[in-house]
């Protein structure tokens, strides 16, 4: 399989800042990801985080660590954390985990 790694941006709208990732996630590029995300949750502490994972065409269990960290983070200093619009493989992945459950999965987006 090849590794095309992956990209993030952010967007703010008012108290929300929409996380948008795409690509993979997973061993090699996790670290990565998760200290670019945490950088800026640490200085804007959103009340509302949307991680859009529409994009993300792999994910092993390195993406869910990334997910339920920033859940656990976000979580401590009083903000919401909610996964928009995850792609089938994710979407998948988060299922076999048990963790919508714990982790709010909003969908946007009409499935094709």
């Amino acid at each position: 399989m090849i590794r095309n790694g992956s990209q993030v941006t952010y967007e703010e709208r008012g108290d929300t800042l929409i996380i948008r990732v795409g690509g993979e996630i997973d061993h090699h590029n996790a670290v990565t990801v998760r200290t670019g995300i945490d950088d800026r949750l640490a200085a804007e502490r959103p009340q509302r985080v949307m991680l859009e994972l529409s994009a993300v065409d792999f994910m092993d269990s390195s993406g869910l660590g990334l997910i339920m960290g920033r859940y656990a983070l976000v979580k401590q200093y009083g903000g919401t954390l909610a996964v928009l619009d995850p792609s089938p493989a994710v979407l998948k992945i988060i299922k076999l985990a048990g963790m919508e459950r714990m982790v709010s999965i909003l969908r946007t987006k009409t499935k094709k």
